[in-house]
């Protein structure tokens, strides 16, 4: 590989790059289902390929391919140069990166059990004791179950000497019980909807959430929903589970904080950002319980890795400082126009993509609070839990947001079922709205962040806890 790397780096180079970097990877990702008793998906691919980066005359060139033969590594190098020599007509200000990466070393995402060595038979059998317990609840119309297998092996090199190798290995599942009524249609999903939790992990990350020990309780919960009362419209004390906070953070302040989107650079699916440079270091984010941070260095994290796509190492960064906005997500290029350094958020959806910003594992930090105690605490309010639908402006200031379920909460306890929960707000007034942040923390997957033109698809974490809220507009349809 170093063979390899070293053969494209010169030649980018000697053609008259300032800078130039390769990633070559292999991508290996195996997806199982079971749908009302089926085997309903049962895929297993493999993807190879390497990408060139390199700056020619202050401007970006991108090429990539999936044949390794040396007459193509020659020829993808030499389309990089031509096609950022071209970029370099149009470029208004030239691209500066800073002081040099040189980052050396291996990382390999530490696992218990290695998912691919786990037989298909015995996913299978996990996943069909969990969809036959589903549709053992009378009214249950649909049952789901599914886990899916990630392996990533590549490697980094640049022309300023960072060489870099990382394994990457993700396992994640879950469940889902559609019920049907004469007017109405209900779902519940465990431990997180859209498909699936997932983390930076071996298959003990698929086994220790229980599927099949959760399956009837979900499958229930879906058909009391047919029947319970919608949710009022009112403001109120609003509790968000660990799940639906995680989302939160994401929508709201994930997505805010990419620099890339501040810059104007880009702008695809999620807009530019609120979270102008002159706010930063003093404007009022949160609360003063709100900390957030973007750490790519938290235990089976999603967002989890060694280096990121410019070889810079993982690392820790505060977001947002009791409730006072600090800190963006940073590439080299975007960095350097604060003269400052990358902190490592720079990823690729794959060989053949370019790497963008992209949040890690952006974390809500815990708080001393217990669940059942900050519950007994709220006189009157609602607990929502499990997203169910997502929408915000393009400067990630306006939102509303669906969960799957909802209780009332009378008295410090929990009550009556609700059914279609939604709530609105805007960013900086709801996030300094938080009063209380609960200690059983868990970081959630995200896998399915959407960025960039051509598309690409991230792979983030949120570390969250239970969170409550004051004066929240509810029932908003």
């Amino acid at each position: 590989m170093r063979d390899l790397t070293a053969r494209v780096l010169d030649l980018a180079t000697g053609l008259g790059a300032s800078y130039a970097d390769v990633r070559v990877e292999t991508r290996h990702v195996q997806v199982v289902s079971v749908k009302n008793g089926m085997v309903n998906a049962l895929s297993d691919e493999t993807s190879s390929g390497f990408g060139v980066r390199v700056l020619v005359d202050g401007a970006w060139g991108f090429a990539s391919s999936a044949d390794f033969a040396p007459a193509e590594l020659e020829r993808v190098t030499r389309l990089a140069v031509e096609i950022a020599r071209a970029s370099a007509l149009a470029c208004r200000t030239p691209v500066q990166l800073g002081p040099p990466v040189r980052s050396q070393g291996r990382y390999e995402t530490p696992v218990v059990r290695d998912p691919f060595r786990v037989p298909i038979e015995e996913k299978l059998a996990l996943l069909q004791a969990a969809d036959s317990l589903m549709r053992a609840v009378r009214g249950v119309t649909v049952a789901e179950s599914s886990c899916e297998c990630q392996r990533v092996d590549k490697t980094f090199a640049n022309s300023e000497g960072a060489y870099v190798e990382q394994v990457l290995i993700e396992t994640g599942g879950g469940i889902e019980a559609l019920a049907v009524g004469e007017h109405e249609t209900q779902k519940r999903s465990y431990p997180n909807s859209f498909g699936r939790h997932q983390g930076t992990a071996g298959y003990e990350f698929l086994e220790a959430m229980d599927l099949p020990g959760n399956a009837q309780r979900i499958a229930e919960q879906a058909v009391a929903l047919l029947t319970a009362k919608p949710c009022p419209s009112e403001v109120t004390t609003l509790i968000l589970d660990p799940t639906q906070t995680a989302l939160q953070v994401h929508e709201s302040c994930g997505h805010a904080i990419e620099l890339d989107r501040v810059l104007g650079t880009e702008a695809s699916y999620a807009g530019t950002s609120f979270l102008t440079p002159d706010k930063r270091g003093h404007f009022r984010y949160g609360s003063e319980v709100v900390t957030i941070v973007a750490d790519a260095t938290v235990p089976g994290g999603l967002g989890t890795f060694g280096f990121d796509d410019e070889g810079v190492p993982a690392q820790r960064t505060v977001i947002v400082d009791q409730g006072i906005f600090r800190n963006y997500l940073t590439s080299r290029e975007t960095a350097a126009v604060f003269g400052e350094t990358s902190n490592g958020t720079m990823r690729a959806d794959g060989w053949n993509r370019i790497p963008l910003i992209r949040m890690t594992n952006i974390n809500l930090e815990p708080g001393p609070w217990r669940l059942e105690d900050l519950i007994a605490d709220t006189d009157r309010g609602i607990y929502m839990e499990t997203n169910r639908s997502w929408s915000i402006d393009d400067k990630r200031l306006n939102f509303q947001f669906g969960t799957e379920i909802a209780w009332e909460i009378r008295g410090g306890k929990l009550g009556a079922l609700l059914r279609n929960p939604t709530y609105t707000g805007i960013t900086p007034q709801f996030w300094q709205s938080c009063d209380a942040v609960c200690s059983e923390w868990a970081v959630w997957g995200t896998p399915n962040c959407g960025k960039g033109q051509p598309s690409q698809v991230a792979h983030v974490g949120h570390g969250a806890a239970a969170t409550r809220f004051r004066n929240v507009r509810v029932g908003v349809v």
